[in-house]
């Protein structure tokens, strides 16, 4: 068998880097029983490196791009084309063009053929680069496919082809290309076949595309198509449309417009016997498949051909439950502040925490199972009234999810996980919390601290002494230690009553003075916040840096292997080493994503502070932390004055004073505590991790494992069995990594079902302004400055007004607060974190504005409406 062409049959799953994405597609799909593929051959990579990897005019091009960046478009664009024109020029070896000449005699020279690009990172499970090369339709004779597939050879380097490689890491030399050269057909109609619904993402819905003629109007957007959707059999949906224009092959090569006569414009493209064949086509690939297919059709004297078809690369997977039954997820990282992918050892941390619950995997993150609690009438209350103070999009999706009744019905029933004395907590409020409401002793929080410090101080000695299988141990029996510090009836108390405190004092301002939000004001600057005491602490280590030029020099090109060595060696480095250390000791195990136990923390990763000690030095004078700190003591000392004179004008003036100066005295003394208990468990996380690093030292040691990290692709139950028996397969760590890789770029879901389906949820957004973005408030006040989108901490340099824009935030995000005016955020609600502390700064915030960091352009004006909840782009 010849290394340069191979016909569609010649085609199994071997040949990927042979023929690459498209060309294997259709090898396969020519040995699927009852799908009818036109055929025909492909000219494989092994012509296109023939041809062109050995030059050296080409590789020096290809040098010049390599060394380019995303945003370098211009020079992308004029090395690129300069590429373009010296490969469409080249000419093909003898050898190689008489393979292709004779394939083409033998499916027949006189018939017209489509050329086809296909790359070899194209059309993967992972992977879509489809629409990135080119396609030519309706070609004749030798001399034009031979043109043609040398056009398709170079449309591996337009512009968006190399940038779309540049953005998903593809090397330039890596990529080849083969050629598909397939018999054209004339047909009827064309269309495209999704088997999972792209819009809802619902897998047992097919969505189908149809327009008349060609497919190449429709993909490239000429005309609209008529649109039916598919669900077993039956057909749900159909929207049929006015088509205007139809692409038409020409006798003599290539293809032409042709306007529909008008009494055919509103016609249905197929008919219903037609859409329900078609879908059986669609379940039968797929299968074939095992992956939801993007299919390219064709009807040709009513005969269905497949002429291409590829995994949906957009979907975002389902948890892999699989026992026949509906079931409703809700995304964790929402609640929790951090939607970005968890490594598998962080996975299941997060699951030995709550081993009681119905967690559930999907795209590397975790999914709470709601089904049993919807299911049933109380468990709906329940979850409609809490559900939405973490998240109210989520509350929403939920809602409308709920509409369905037919799916509710179908729910299966079973023990419910979310009952009253928990998340009911907010209005169910238990005897602990009247307690802590009647004695308002600030104390018991101050008793609370010192107990979980004497809990991690034990933990620390006594871990030290355990290895081997005794420490997995003694990990998963502390979790009930930490779980009792985390669910600790007191502090729960103490945190409900801060909270409904807030409340209280919210409604009853609003109600008798007409003022609202004024509880975000009254919660400037309160005891015992461990994470908006953070922030203050960093004013003070800045403040120890900015008296040193060469630490300031230094810290610009820092590394985190010799950090503190080299700080040893520069004028004021020893006092910089001794502030910063003082810090770390304190707040060292926090980091962005901090549920994720691997990801490093600042005490393995020091220079993640200097962004937010730098933006200090420069937005703030000496001194700073004693004055921000009191800015907001006084100005909720002055707003309780302002509040009580105000309220003893009104009739029974007196007892309402009274009573608001005894709620407002419970806000202050309990309101800071909300943030403890993430920062208790986040403290053992960091103990737990370092413990096993040091295994993980000795694996590395052994050579079962080929660096310490290796262990956070690993569930805590594998690292203990590799731990034990020394052997692992190491291709687990592989194929974790790539999925790894591949989850990063996901965007979970709020709310998701079995099938699939992605509920969303919306605001009602009358009362806005128009254009407006709409969000929830959580920080009374407005604000007008410059937006800075920021996607990574590590990026942020935030100027003196800024206002910070971007996906979520943790405890590890409270630095930059400091030097902002305001925050907008993609997730949130009215008790997360990023909520708190913007209350707790004076910032005017708006959580869950969706797309935020996609609408907002970094460096644009906007205006902040912390009171009302929306975001105005000036």
């Amino acid at each position: 068998m010849n290394s340069y062409v191979l016909s569609f049959r010649e085609i199994d799953k071997t040949k990927l880097m042979v023929v690459g994405g498209k060309g294997l597609n259709l090898g396969e799909l020519s040995r699927i029983e009852g799908i009818r593929v036109p055929e025909g051959f492909c000219v494989t990579t092994g012509a296109y490196k023939s041809t062109i990897s050995h030059n050296k005019e080409y590789n020096a091009l290809v040098d010049q791009l390599s060394t380019l960046r995303v945003d370098d478009r211009k020079r992308i664009g004029e090395i690129s084309g300069k590429i373009r024109g010296f490969i469409e020029e080249i000419g093909i070896a003898g050898n190689i063009e008489e393979e292709i000449i004779r394939y083409l005699l033998k499916f027949g020279e006189e018939y017209a053929y489509a050329v086809r690009s296909s790359a070899t990172a194209e059309d993967l499970p992972l992977a879509s680069f489809a629409g990135q090369q080119d396609t030519y339709l309706n070609i004749k004779g030798r001399d034009a496919i031979l043109k043609h597939i040398r056009k398709c050879w170079a449309s591996l380097f337009t512009d968006r082809a190399v940038i779309y490689r540049m953005q998903n890491g593809f090397d330039h030399r890596k990529v080849f290309l083969s050629v598909v050269i397939q018999r054209m057909l004339f047909p009827r109609a064309s269309g495209i076949m999704f088997t999972a619904d792209p819009v809802i993402s619902n897998r047992k819905v097919i969505s189908i595309d149809a327009s008349l003629g060609l497919g190449e109007a429709l993909v490239s957007g000429l005309v609209n198509a008529d649109i039916y959707k598919v669900r077993d059999g039956r057909i749900c949906n159909k929207t049929i449309s006015t088509k205007k224009l139809a692409v038409y092959a020409l006798k003599e090569g290539g293809t032409e417009e042709r306007e529909i006569e008008p009494e055919q414009q509103n016609i249905q493209t197929l008919t219903d016997e037609q859409i329900l064949r078609l879908e059986g086509m669609g379940r039968k690939i797929e299968a074939f498949f095992g992956f939801p297919q993007d299919i390219e059709w064709c009807l040709y004297e009513d005969t269905f051909y497949v002429v291409q078809s590829r995994p949906i690369t957009t979907l975002y997977p389902v948890p892999d439950l699989n026992d026949g039954q509906n079931h409703i997820y809700t995304s964790i990282g929402h609640q929790q502040m951090m939607t970005d992918a968890i490594k598998p050892l962080g996975i299941s941390f997060f699951q030995l925490l709550s081993d009681e619950v119905p967690l559930r995997k999907a795209g590397g993150r975790l999914f709470f199972d709601l089904t049993h609690d919807l299911a049933s009438p109380i468990g709906r209350e329940i979850i409609l009234r809490t559900w939405g103070k973490a998240d109210p999009l989520m509350h929403n999706a939920i809602l409308n999810l709920m509409k369905r009744k037919a799916f509710v019905k179908s729910l299966p029933r079973g023990k419910r996980y979310i009952r009253m004395g928990t998340e009911g907590l907010s209005w169910a409020l238990p005897i602990q919390a009247i307690k802590i409401y009647r004695k308002n002793d600030v104390t018991l929080i101050q008793n609370l601290i010192s107990h979980n410090e004497a809990s991690v101080r034990d933990l620390q000695q006594r871990i030290a002494n355990v290895s081997g299988d005794e420490l997995f141990a003694f990990i998963v029996e502390d979790h009930k230690q930490l779980k009792e510090i985390m669910y600790n009836p007191r502090g729960m108390g103490a945190i409900i009553v801060g909270v409904l405190a807030a409340n209280w004092i919210n409604k009853k301002m609003e109600k008798w003075l007409g003022e609202k939000n004024v509880a975000d004001t009254l919660s400037q600057s309160v005891a015992n916040n461990v994470t908006s005491e953070m922030g203050l602490a960093l004013l003070d280590v800045s403040d120890v840096v900015r008296q040193y030029p060469a630490v300031i020099d230094y810290f610009h090109h820092a590394s985190d292997e010799t950090f503190f060595v080299d700080l040893s060696k520069l004028e004021g480095g020893n006092a910089v080493s001794e502030s910063l250390q003082s810090f770390l000791e304190k707040y060292g195990m926090r980091c962005s994503g901090e549920i994720d136990i691997t990801r490093p923390r600042w005490s393995e990763q020091p220079t993640a502070l200097i962004p937010m000690i730098l933006s200090n030095i420069k937005n703030f004078q000496p001194n700073a932390r004693g004055v921000k700190f009191d800015h907001g003591r006084l100005e909720a000392e002055q707003k309780e004055q302002d509040l009580l004179s105000r309220l003893e004008q009104l009739p029974g003036g007196q007892q309402k004073a009274q009573k608001t100066k005894k709620v407002i005295s419970v806000l202050r003394n309990f309101i800071g505590y909300r943030e403890y208990p993430k920062y208790a468990f986040i403290q053992r996380y960091y103990i737990y991790k370092q413990a096993l690093l040091k295994e993980a030292v000795k694996l590395v040691q052994k050579g079962v494992i080929r660096e310490k990290e290796d262990i956070y692709y690993l569930s805590f139950e594998e690292l203990r069995e590799v731990a034990r028996t020394n052997r692992l397969d190491y291709s687990v760590i592989t194929k974790r990594k790539e999925e790894y890789e591949v989850y990063e770029k996901l965007t979970p879901p709020r709310v998701m079902t079995s099938e699939g389906e992605v509920i969303s949820g919306e605001y009602n957004t009358g009362n806005i302004p128009q254009g407006a973005l709409p969000g929830i408030p959580v920080s009374t006040g407005i604000i007008e400055g410059r937006a800075r989108v920021v996607l990574k901490m590590a990026d942020a340099i935030i100027e003196d007004g800024d206002i910070l824009v971007t996906t979520f935030t943790d405890p590890s995000w409270t630095p930059l607060f400091v030097s902002v005016k305001g925050l907008v955020t993609e997730v949130g609600g009215l008790m997360t974190h990023g909520a708190v502390i913007a209350r707790e700064y004076g910032l005017p915030a708006v959580v869950s504005v969706e797309n935020a960091t996609k609408l907002i352009k970094d460096g644009q004006r906007i205006r902040v409406n912390g009171t009302e909840g929306y975001v105005e782009k000036l």
